[in-house]
C-alpha cells in the first residue's frame, strides 16, 4: 500500500514538472513570436537609432536657359552646419553653439537656434541645419575653432542664384525656405522643414521638374556620437533643366524702353505662342530674396509705392480702351450689324437719352465706315453700333476672344481679368445693365478689364489668321491654340482697319522705326490718376512674326507715349530675334 502511494506522488509530482515546463516553452515561443515576428521592425529600428545617424542631401535644382542658352538660375555650392536634435538637448548644448556662431560673425541666439532645430525636427538621428549659407573660409574658420563642438560638422549643400537679376525676375520667379502651410499641403511628402521650394514664376510652376530627387547618407557613430563607418549613400540625382522662349538680349531692350515708368512690355511669337519678352517695370532683384532677407527689407519690398513685386503683365487688370475695339468690330461684323459700306456720322458726341458719350475728337471726324472708324479710333462709330449689337452679343465676342479668362500661360499669378454682364452687375451693384454701360463696353472702358498678355492674345489671332494661342515660356512645352469663330473675310477687314491706324491713323507715330507694323493705340481712363496708355501691334504688317503690347501705368497717350515703345520693340526682334 505504502508503495502503491509513493508511486502515485512521483507520477503527480512528474505531471506537474511537466505542466510547468511546458507552459514555460509555449511562453517562450509565444514571446520569441512577438518580439521577432510582430516587434521585430520596431525593435529594429530602435536599436538602429542608437548607433545610425540620417543625412538627407538635398540635390542641385535643375537650371534654366533663355532661348539662345545663357543661364538665368544656376546653383553655387555652399555649406551648412548640421547636427543631430538628439545631441542638442539642453540649454547649455545652444548656449554653447551660438556663442561660437556670434565669435565668428553668425549672428544666431540661443532662442533662434532652438526655434530653428524645433521647426526642422523629423527624427532624433535626422540631421538638421544650424547654421547656413556660409562659404568655404566662414567653415574653415569655424572647424578650427577650439570650441568646435563633436556634435556639429559641415555638409555642403547647393544654393541658387539668378545672373540676370532683376532682368527676369517676373518670369524666373524664386526659391525660398518651405513655409508651414506649404509643407500642409503637399501631397507627395517630398519635403521637410527646411527644405527649399520654388515661390513664384517657372521656378514654382516648373518645382517637380527642377527640384531633382533627394538622396540621403546613413552612418554608423559609437556612443559618443563619432562616426564609425558609411552604413549606405545614395547619390541626390539632379533637377532637370529648362529653356526658355525668353529672349534675354530682347529682354535688355525692353527693360531699357521701360526706364523710369511703371507698366508692362510684352512680345510674342503669333503662331505658336511663343514669349520672347516679358517685362514688368519696375521690377527687383530675387537674389536676396533667395538667400534670405530681414523682415524689415521684406515689408519695405511689399510696401513700396511703385509695387515692384506686382507681375503687371499677367497680373494687372486695366481698361484696355480702344485697344478693345477690334473685338467690338468683329461683333458687328459677325453679326450683320454692318457691313463694309456702313456709315455713320461723328459730329464729335453721341447722345443715348439723357446722356452725351463724347469722341476722343471733340470736332468729331465726319462720316466714317468701318476701317475708317478702327483708322481714327473714331468712339462715336462704336458707340453707335454696340447699341445695335447689344452687350450679350458683344461679350460672347469677347469670351471667344478669350476676354474674362486666363489665358494659361506658364507661370503663376495670373488675373483672368473681367468681362462682367448683366448678372454680375445686378449681384455686385443691385443694378439693371443699362445702355450706357454697352457703349462703354464697345470703345474698352466700364467695368472691362484686361491684362496685357490678354491684349498680346487676341492680336496675335487677328496676326496668325484666327488661331487664339496659349503664351507659353518653356520651350519644350507643345503649341496649344484654338480657332476663333470669326470669319476670314471679317478678320481681313479688320486687319486693315489696324494697318492703317500705323499707315495713317491715330498710330503714326510707331511707323517710324523702319518696320510695317498694324496695330491699334489705346488711351484708357483711369480712376487714380493720369490715363493708362495702351499700345498692341504686330509686325511685319503683310506677315506677321512677332506681336507686341505696351501699358504705361499713368501714361496718357496711347499713340505718342505706348506706340513707339511698341514699334521698337518689334523692330528689335526682326532685327535681332533668334
Amino acid at each position: 500500500m505504502y508503495k502503491a502511494l509513493d508511486h502515485f506522488d512521483v507520477d503527480h509530482r512528474l505531471l506537474y514538472v511537466r505542466n510547468i515546463f511546458i507552459f514555460s516553452l509555449l511562453f517562450l515561443i509565444v514571446g520569441l513570436v512577438y518580439f521577432q515576428l510582430i516587434k521585430a521592425d520596431e525593435y529594429v529600428n530602435l536599436a538602429s537609432n542608437n548607433r545610425l545617424r540620417m543625412i538627407r542631401l538635398l540635390s542641385p535644382r535643375g537650371n534654366i536657359y533663355d532661348a539662345g542658352g545663357v543661364p538665368l538660375a544656376v546653383n553655387v555650392r555652399t555649406f551648412d552646419i548640421k547636427a543631430y536634435p538628439m545631441d542638442l538637448r539642453n540649454d547649455d548644448d545652444f548656449e554653447r553653439t551660438s556663442g561660437l556662431f556670434a565669435r565668428h560673425g553668425i549672428p544666431m541666439t540661443s532662442g533662434d537656434l532652438r526655434e530653428s532645430v524645433e521647426k526642422q525636427y523629423v527624427a532624433p538621428y535626422r540631421a538638421i541645419s544650424v547654421a547656413r549659407n556660409l562659404t568655404l573660409a566662414q567653415v574653415s574658420d569655424l572647424v578650427m575653432d577650439p570650441a568646435f563642438s563633436r556634435i556639429l560638422f559641415p555638409s555642403p549643400v547647393w544654393k541658387r542664384i539668378y545672373p540676370a537679376g532683376a532682368l527676369a525676375a517676373h518670369v524666373i520667379g524664386y526659391v525660398g525656405e518651405i513655409t508651414r502651410d506649404e509643407l500642409e499641403d503637399q501631397r507627395d511628402l517630398y519635403y521637410q522643414a527646411g527644405d527649399i521650394i520654388g515661390k513664384n514664376g517657372i521656378e514654382s510652376m516648373y518645382e517637380e521638374n527642377l527640384r531633382g530627387v533627394v538622396g540621403e547618407q546613413v552612418v554608423e557613430v559609437d556612443s559618443r556620437g563619432r562616426r564609425l563607418r558609411n552604413v549606405n549613400y545614395n547619390d541626390p540625382q539632379k533637377g532637370n533643366d529648362i529653356n526658355l522662349t525668353l529672349d534675354l538680349a530682347a529682354q535688355r531692350e525692353a527693360l531699357r524702353l521701360m526706364e523710369g515708368r511703371r507698366g508692362a512690355i510684352i512680345a510674342m511669337d503669333v503662331d505658336d505662342g511663343s514669349v520672347k519678352v516679358f517685362l514688368s517695370s519696375p521690377t527687383y532683384d530675387p537674389n536676396p530674396l533667395t538667400w534670405g532677407i530681414s523682415n524689415k527689407e521684406w515689408n519695405a519690398l511689399l510696401s513700396d509705392k511703385d509695387r515692384p513685386m506686382m507681375n503687371r503683365a499677367i497680373g494687372g487688370a486695366y481698361p484696355p480702351g480702344s485697344t478693345f475695339k477690334v473685338v467690338t468690330a468683329t461683333g458687328i461684323l459677325e453679326e450683320k450689324v454692318a457691313t463694309t459700306k456702313s456709315t455713320i456720322f461723328c459730329p464729335g458726341n453721341f447722345k443715348l437719352g439723357p446722356q452725351t458719350f463724347r469722341c476722343w475728337k471733340r470736332s468729331g471726324h465726319g462720316t466714317e465706315d468701318m476701317v475708317g472708324a478702327l483708322r481714327d479710333s473714331c468712339d462715336v462709330y462704336f458707340y453707335q453700333m454696340s447699341v445695335k449689337l447689344g452687350v450679350d452679343k458683344l461679350i460672347e465676342w469677347g469670351h471667344d476672344f478669350g476676354v474674362g479668362e486666363r489665358t494659361g500661360i506658364d507661370i503663376p499669378g495670373e488675373s483672368s481679368g473681367n468681362i462682367a454682364g448683366r448678372d454680375w452687375k445686378r449681384s455686385r451693384f443691385g443694378e439693371s445693365w443699362y445702355q450706357g454701360d454697352t457703349v462703354n463696353y464697345a470703345i474698352g472702358q466700364g467695368f472691362l478689364l484686361m491684362t496685357p498678355m490678354q491684349l498680346a492674345r487676341v492680336y496675335s489671332a487677328f496676326a496668325n489668321g484666327g488661331r487664339l494661342v496659349v503664351p507659353r515660356f518653356n520651350a519644350d512645352k507643345k503649341p496649344e491654340w484654338r480657332d476663333v469663330r470669326a470669319s476670314k473675310t471679317n478678320m481681313d477687314i479688320i486687319r486693315r482697319g489696324i494697318r492703317d491706324v500705323v499707315a495713317r491713323g491715330t498710330g503714326r507715330v510707331a511707323g517710324s522705326f523702319g518696320v510695317e507694323v498694324a496695330g491699334k493705340t489705346g488711351t484708357a481712363q483711369n480712376s487714380h490718376g493720369n490715363d493708362h496708355a495702351w499700345f498692341v501691334g504686330y509686325a511685319p504688317a503683310n506677315k506677321p512674326k512677332y506681336v507686341a503690347v505696351a501699358l504705361i501705368e499713368g501714361g496718357g497717350s496711347g499713340s505718342s507715349v505706348a506706340g513707339p515703345l511698341v514699334a521698337q520693340m518689334l523692330a528689335y526682334l526682326l532685327q535681332h530675334g533668334g
